[in-house]
Protein backbone atom coordinates (compact mmCIF):
# COMPACT_ATOMS: atom_id res chain seq x y z
CA UNK A 1 0.00 0.00 0.00
CA UNK A 2 1.26 3.45 -0.92
CA UNK A 3 2.54 5.36 2.13
CA UNK A 4 5.09 7.91 0.93
CA UNK A 5 5.43 10.46 -1.85
CA UNK A 6 8.95 11.61 -2.68
CA UNK A 7 8.99 15.03 -4.34
CA UNK A 8 12.09 16.07 -6.25
CA UNK A 9 12.23 19.84 -5.98
CA UNK A 10 14.68 20.26 -8.85
CA UNK A 11 16.37 18.23 -11.56
CA UNK A 12 19.58 18.74 -9.58
CA UNK A 13 18.11 17.42 -6.34
CA UNK A 14 20.82 15.40 -4.63
CA UNK A 15 20.81 11.64 -4.98
CA UNK A 16 20.41 9.84 -1.67
CA UNK A 17 20.60 6.32 -3.11
CA UNK A 18 22.44 4.18 -5.70
CA UNK A 19 21.70 6.31 -8.75
CA UNK A 20 24.00 9.13 -9.89
CA UNK A 21 23.20 12.82 -10.21
CA UNK A 22 23.05 12.75 -14.00
CA UNK A 23 21.12 15.97 -14.57
CA UNK A 24 23.27 19.07 -14.22
CA UNK A 25 20.94 21.88 -15.38
CA UNK A 26 18.60 23.35 -12.81
CA UNK A 27 14.89 22.87 -13.36
CA UNK A 28 12.92 23.90 -10.31
CA UNK A 29 9.55 22.24 -9.95
CA UNK A 30 6.74 24.64 -10.86
CA UNK A 31 5.05 26.21 -7.85
CA UNK A 32 1.65 25.06 -9.08
CA UNK A 33 2.99 21.52 -9.63
CA UNK A 34 4.37 21.55 -6.11
CA UNK A 35 1.03 22.59 -4.66
CA UNK A 36 -0.81 19.95 -6.68
CA UNK A 37 1.67 17.30 -5.56
CA UNK A 38 1.07 18.20 -1.92
CA UNK A 39 -2.68 18.10 -2.49
CA UNK A 40 -2.36 14.66 -4.10
CA UNK A 41 -0.43 13.42 -1.05
CA UNK A 42 -3.03 14.86 1.31
CA UNK A 43 -5.90 13.17 -0.55
CA UNK A 44 -4.05 9.84 -0.56
CA UNK A 45 -2.94 10.25 3.07
CA UNK A 46 0.74 10.00 2.13
CA UNK A 47 3.80 11.14 4.03
CA UNK A 48 5.89 13.57 1.96
CA UNK A 49 9.66 13.55 1.59
CA UNK A 50 11.17 16.57 -0.18
CA UNK A 51 14.54 16.11 -1.89
CA UNK A 52 16.49 19.36 -2.25
CA UNK A 53 19.11 20.72 -4.66
CA UNK A 54 22.28 22.40 -3.38
CA UNK A 55 20.91 25.94 -3.50
CA UNK A 56 18.41 27.86 -1.39
CA UNK A 57 14.82 27.79 -2.64
CA UNK A 58 12.77 30.95 -3.15
CA UNK A 59 10.71 32.07 -0.16
CA UNK A 60 7.44 31.24 -1.93
CA UNK A 61 8.54 27.61 -2.20
CA UNK A 62 9.58 27.42 1.42
CA UNK A 63 6.16 28.71 2.48
CA UNK A 64 4.36 26.03 0.45
CA UNK A 65 6.64 23.28 1.74
CA UNK A 66 6.11 24.37 5.33
CA UNK A 67 2.34 24.20 4.89
CA UNK A 68 2.44 20.40 5.30
CA UNK A 69 4.19 17.97 7.65
CA UNK A 70 7.13 16.47 5.79
CA UNK A 71 10.70 15.17 5.83
CA UNK A 72 13.52 17.28 4.34
CA UNK A 73 16.34 15.43 2.56
CA UNK A 74 19.13 17.94 1.88
CA UNK A 75 22.75 17.96 0.72
CA UNK A 76 25.28 18.96 3.35
CA UNK A 77 25.86 22.31 1.59
CA UNK A 78 22.35 23.52 2.53
CA UNK A 79 21.59 21.29 5.49
CA UNK A 80 19.92 23.82 7.81
CA UNK A 81 16.67 22.35 9.11
CA UNK A 82 17.26 19.00 7.39
CA UNK A 83 15.91 15.74 8.74
CA UNK A 84 18.27 13.76 6.51
CA UNK A 85 21.63 15.09 5.29
CA UNK A 86 23.29 13.56 2.23
CA UNK A 87 27.09 13.39 2.12
CA UNK A 88 29.08 12.31 -0.93
CA UNK A 89 32.29 10.46 -0.10
CA UNK A 90 33.86 9.50 3.22
CA UNK A 91 36.35 12.37 3.12
CA UNK A 92 33.43 14.81 3.30
CA UNK A 93 32.79 13.52 6.83
CA UNK A 94 35.99 15.19 8.04
CA UNK A 95 34.62 18.73 7.70
CA UNK A 96 31.05 17.90 8.68
CA UNK A 97 29.38 19.22 11.82
CA UNK A 98 27.12 16.53 13.29
CA UNK A 99 23.71 17.70 14.47
CA UNK A 100 21.76 15.78 17.09
CA UNK A 101 18.55 14.18 15.81
CA UNK A 102 19.62 14.30 12.15
CA UNK A 103 20.16 11.18 10.05
CA UNK A 104 23.07 11.08 7.63
CA UNK A 105 23.28 9.31 4.28
CA UNK A 106 26.83 8.57 3.13
CA UNK A 107 27.04 7.82 -0.60
CA UNK A 108 30.34 6.15 -1.30
CA UNK A 109 31.95 3.79 -3.79
CA UNK A 110 34.03 0.76 -2.88
CA UNK A 111 37.45 2.36 -3.32
CA UNK A 112 36.50 5.33 -1.14
CA UNK A 113 34.92 3.11 1.52
CA UNK A 114 37.83 0.68 1.72
CA UNK A 115 40.32 3.54 2.04
CA UNK A 116 38.41 5.85 4.40
CA UNK A 117 35.88 3.80 6.37
CA UNK A 118 37.53 4.79 9.66
CA UNK A 119 36.00 8.24 9.24
CA UNK A 120 32.57 6.62 9.68
CA UNK A 121 33.67 5.43 13.11
CA UNK A 122 34.42 8.98 14.19
CA UNK A 123 30.99 10.24 13.07
CA UNK A 124 29.21 7.37 14.85
CA UNK A 125 30.45 8.64 18.20
CA UNK A 126 28.24 11.72 17.66
CA UNK A 127 25.54 10.88 15.10
CA UNK A 128 22.30 9.10 15.92
CA UNK A 129 22.10 7.36 12.54
CA UNK A 130 24.30 6.88 9.48
CA UNK A 131 23.12 5.11 6.31
CA UNK A 132 25.88 3.89 4.02
CA UNK A 133 24.92 3.58 0.35
CA UNK A 134 27.33 1.76 -1.95
CA UNK A 135 26.93 3.39 -5.33
CA UNK A 136 28.81 0.73 -7.29
CA UNK A 137 27.87 -2.49 -5.52
CA UNK A 138 26.97 -4.07 -8.87
CA UNK A 139 30.68 -3.98 -9.82
CA UNK A 140 31.90 -5.94 -6.78
CA UNK A 141 34.31 -8.82 -7.41
CA UNK A 142 35.34 -11.61 -5.04
CA UNK A 143 38.25 -9.45 -3.87
CA UNK A 144 35.85 -6.57 -3.21
CA UNK A 145 33.58 -8.83 -1.16
CA UNK A 146 36.59 -9.85 0.91
CA UNK A 147 37.44 -6.20 1.42
CA UNK A 148 33.85 -5.37 2.37
CA UNK A 149 33.79 -8.21 4.90
CA UNK A 150 36.95 -6.81 6.48
CA UNK A 151 35.49 -3.28 6.65
CA UNK A 152 32.27 -4.58 8.21
CA UNK A 153 34.31 -6.46 10.81
CA UNK A 154 36.28 -3.40 11.86
CA UNK A 155 33.21 -1.18 11.93
CA UNK A 156 31.44 -3.85 14.00
CA UNK A 157 34.19 -3.84 16.62
CA UNK A 158 33.79 -0.10 17.07
CA UNK A 159 29.99 -0.20 17.14
CA UNK A 160 30.20 -2.95 19.77
CA UNK A 161 32.37 -0.74 21.99
CA UNK A 162 29.87 2.13 21.66
CA UNK A 163 26.92 -0.12 22.62
CA UNK A 164 28.76 -1.65 25.57
CA UNK A 165 29.62 1.89 26.65
CA UNK A 166 25.94 2.85 26.74
CA UNK A 167 25.56 4.51 23.34
CA UNK A 168 23.18 3.21 20.67
CA UNK A 169 24.23 4.59 17.28
CA UNK A 170 22.52 3.19 14.19
CA UNK A 171 24.59 2.15 11.19
CA UNK A 172 22.27 0.63 8.60
CA UNK A 173 24.70 -1.98 7.28
CA UNK A 174 25.26 -3.38 10.78
CA UNK A 175 22.55 -2.49 13.27
CA UNK A 176 19.37 -2.57 11.16
CA UNK A 177 19.31 -6.35 10.84
CA UNK A 178 19.58 -6.70 14.63
CA UNK A 179 16.43 -4.64 15.14
CA UNK A 180 14.22 -6.08 12.40
CA UNK A 181 11.82 -9.00 12.42
CA UNK A 182 10.74 -8.74 8.79
CA UNK A 183 11.87 -7.30 5.46
CA UNK A 184 12.42 -3.55 5.49
CA UNK A 185 13.26 -2.86 1.86
CA UNK A 186 13.19 0.40 -0.09
CA UNK A 187 9.60 -0.21 -1.22
CA UNK A 188 9.83 1.83 -4.43
CA UNK A 189 6.82 1.11 -6.62
CA UNK A 190 4.97 -0.43 -3.70
CA UNK A 191 4.82 1.84 -0.64
CA UNK A 192 6.46 4.92 -2.17
CA UNK A 193 6.51 6.74 -5.50
CA UNK A 194 8.26 9.86 -6.77
CA UNK A 195 6.91 13.09 -8.24
CA UNK A 196 9.45 14.76 -10.54
CA UNK A 197 9.72 18.45 -11.53
CA UNK A 198 7.97 17.67 -14.82
CA UNK A 199 4.75 16.80 -12.94
CA UNK A 200 5.01 13.07 -13.66
CA UNK A 201 5.22 10.10 -11.30
CA UNK A 202 8.09 7.60 -11.28
CA UNK A 203 8.82 4.40 -9.41
CA UNK A 204 11.76 6.19 -7.78
CA UNK A 205 14.09 9.11 -8.58
CA UNK A 206 16.52 6.77 -10.35
CA UNK A 207 13.98 5.93 -13.05
CA UNK A 208 13.43 9.65 -13.69
CA UNK A 209 17.14 10.45 -13.81
CA UNK A 210 17.73 7.56 -16.18
CA UNK A 211 14.97 8.42 -18.66
CA UNK A 212 12.01 10.79 -18.30
CA UNK A 213 9.87 8.43 -20.40
CA UNK A 214 9.94 5.92 -17.51
CA UNK A 215 6.97 7.66 -15.90
CA UNK A 216 4.07 5.78 -14.29
CA UNK A 217 1.45 8.52 -14.62
CA UNK A 218 1.06 12.21 -13.86
CA UNK A 219 -0.94 14.63 -11.76
CA UNK A 220 -3.60 14.94 -14.45
CA UNK A 221 -4.26 11.30 -15.31
CA UNK A 222 -3.22 9.68 -12.03
CA UNK A 223 -1.05 6.62 -11.38
CA UNK A 224 -0.57 3.85 -13.95
CA UNK A 225 2.05 1.44 -12.59
CA UNK A 226 2.34 -1.49 -14.98
CA UNK A 227 2.55 -4.93 -13.38
CA UNK A 228 2.56 -3.27 -9.97
CA UNK A 229 2.45 -6.66 -8.27
CA UNK A 230 6.09 -7.18 -9.30
CA UNK A 231 7.19 -4.46 -6.87
CA UNK A 232 5.69 -6.36 -3.93
CA UNK A 233 7.69 -8.75 -1.78
CA UNK A 234 5.34 -11.68 -2.35
CA UNK A 235 6.17 -11.55 -6.07
CA UNK A 236 9.93 -11.63 -5.50
CA UNK A 237 10.86 -15.33 -5.53
CA UNK A 238 14.34 -14.83 -4.08
CA UNK A 239 13.61 -12.07 -1.60
CA UNK A 240 10.49 -13.54 -0.03
CA UNK A 241 12.51 -16.50 1.35
CA UNK A 242 15.48 -14.35 2.40
CA UNK A 243 16.23 -13.12 5.91
CA UNK A 244 18.73 -10.38 5.02
CA UNK A 245 15.95 -8.07 6.14
CA UNK A 246 18.10 -4.93 6.08
CA UNK A 247 18.71 -5.24 2.31
CA UNK A 248 17.18 -2.34 0.40
CA UNK A 249 16.32 -4.60 -2.56
CA UNK A 250 16.76 -1.67 -4.95
CA UNK A 251 14.32 -2.26 -7.82
CA UNK A 252 16.23 0.11 -10.11
CA UNK A 253 19.44 -1.81 -9.47
CA UNK A 254 17.53 -5.06 -9.94
CA UNK A 255 16.37 -4.00 -13.38
CA UNK A 256 19.84 -2.77 -14.25
CA UNK A 257 21.55 -6.06 -13.35
CA UNK A 258 18.93 -8.74 -14.04
CA UNK A 259 16.39 -6.91 -16.25
CA UNK A 260 13.72 -7.82 -13.65
CA UNK A 261 12.57 -5.35 -10.98
CA UNK A 262 11.78 -8.19 -8.55
CA UNK A 263 15.08 -10.10 -8.86
CA UNK A 264 18.34 -8.76 -7.37
CA UNK A 265 21.70 -9.38 -8.96
CA UNK A 266 24.32 -11.62 -7.38
CA UNK A 267 26.40 -8.69 -6.12
CA UNK A 268 23.53 -7.01 -4.28
CA UNK A 269 22.63 -10.30 -2.59
CA UNK A 270 26.16 -11.16 -1.49
CA UNK A 271 26.79 -7.67 -0.09
CA UNK A 272 23.51 -7.86 1.86
CA UNK A 273 24.39 -11.26 3.30
CA UNK A 274 27.85 -10.11 4.34
CA UNK A 275 26.08 -7.33 6.25
CA UNK A 276 23.63 -9.85 7.72
CA UNK A 277 26.42 -12.09 8.95
CA UNK A 278 28.33 -9.16 10.43
CA UNK A 279 25.13 -8.14 12.25
CA UNK A 280 24.83 -11.68 13.60
CA UNK A 281 28.33 -11.49 15.02
CA UNK A 282 27.75 -8.01 16.42
CA UNK A 283 24.53 -9.03 18.17
CA UNK A 284 26.21 -12.07 19.68
CA UNK A 285 29.17 -10.03 20.96
CA UNK A 286 27.00 -7.31 22.51
CA UNK A 287 24.94 -9.94 24.32
CA UNK A 288 28.10 -11.34 25.89
CA UNK A 289 28.52 -8.03 27.72
CA UNK A 290 24.94 -6.95 28.44
CA UNK A 291 21.29 -7.84 28.08
CA UNK A 292 20.39 -6.55 24.65
CA UNK A 293 17.21 -7.00 22.63
CA UNK A 294 16.06 -10.03 24.65
CA UNK A 295 12.84 -10.22 22.64
CA UNK A 296 14.81 -10.82 19.43
CA UNK A 297 15.89 -14.32 18.44
CA UNK A 298 19.47 -15.05 17.52
CA UNK A 299 20.27 -14.48 13.85
CA UNK A 300 20.77 -17.96 12.45
CA UNK A 301 24.04 -19.07 10.96
CA UNK A 302 23.87 -19.75 7.22
CA UNK A 303 26.14 -21.46 4.73
CA UNK A 304 25.43 -19.29 1.66
CA UNK A 305 25.78 -15.67 0.57
CA UNK A 306 23.28 -15.71 -2.29
CA UNK A 307 19.82 -17.32 -1.89
CA UNK A 308 20.10 -18.51 -5.48
CA UNK A 309 22.72 -20.97 -4.23
CA UNK A 310 20.04 -22.87 -2.29
CA UNK A 311 17.29 -22.71 -4.89
CA UNK A 312 16.93 -26.50 -4.74
CA UNK A 313 15.65 -26.14 -1.15
CA UNK A 314 12.73 -23.86 -2.07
Amino acid sequence: MLQYLIILLDDTSYSYCHYSDIKTERRLIGLDTLKRGILFAMKENLNIQFVYPDYELPEAYREVIDSIDHTDIKPSAVSDGADVVVVNGCRSLEQMTVDIGVSYVLRTDKSDLFANYRLIMEVLTQATRVNVVLTDVETFTDDDFAGYKRVLGELSENVEKLYVGGKTPQLNILTDRMMLDRMNNCGAGDNNLTLAPNGKFYVCPAFYMENETNDVGDLDSGLHVKNKQLYKLDHAPLCRICDAWQCKRCVWLNRKTTLEVNTPGHEQCVAAHLERNASRELLSNIRKCATFLPEREEIKEITYLDPFEIKEQW
